[in-house]
């Protein structure tokens, strides 16, 4: 249960997302949650593999690398829904992966404190 309201959160995120930025396309939302769906998928197989090996330019950068990686996630999820979810371009790609993260911070703390 908790693994669908965080994909719910993700999905509003990317939409808050799309809305803040014209060069991000997303068709609806229906879109976003396919596109949340596909991003937990990527997160617990792909997002693993890749911080291991990166792991020093990771520890280099403080932890800021992590953005990257999750860019390569938002980009393959991108790949992966065609023209129903379009990032035009890997620095926007970035700068979409560090709101969406801070947006996901904000919205799992409210809605962590409204379960109180």
């Amino acid at each position: 249960m908790n693994w669908l309201f965080s994909i719910i959160l993700n999905a509003v995120a990317i939409i808050a997302v799309d809305q803040l930025f014209d060069s991000i396309y997303l068709e609806g939302i229906g879109t976003a949650i396919l596109a949340s769906f596909i991003l937990s998928i990527l997160n617990v197989i792909v997002r693993p593999i890749l911080v291991v090996l990166t792991l020093p330019i990771t520890v280099l950068s403080l932890g800021l690398f992590l953005f990257v990686i999750n860019a390569i996630t938002l980009m393959i999820t991108q790949a992966l829904l065609g023209s129903s979810f379009e990032i035009e371009g890997f620095g926007m790609a970035i700068l979409a992966a560090i709101i969406l993260s801070i947006l996901n911070l904000i919205l799992n703390q409210l809605f962590k404190d409204a379960k109180k």
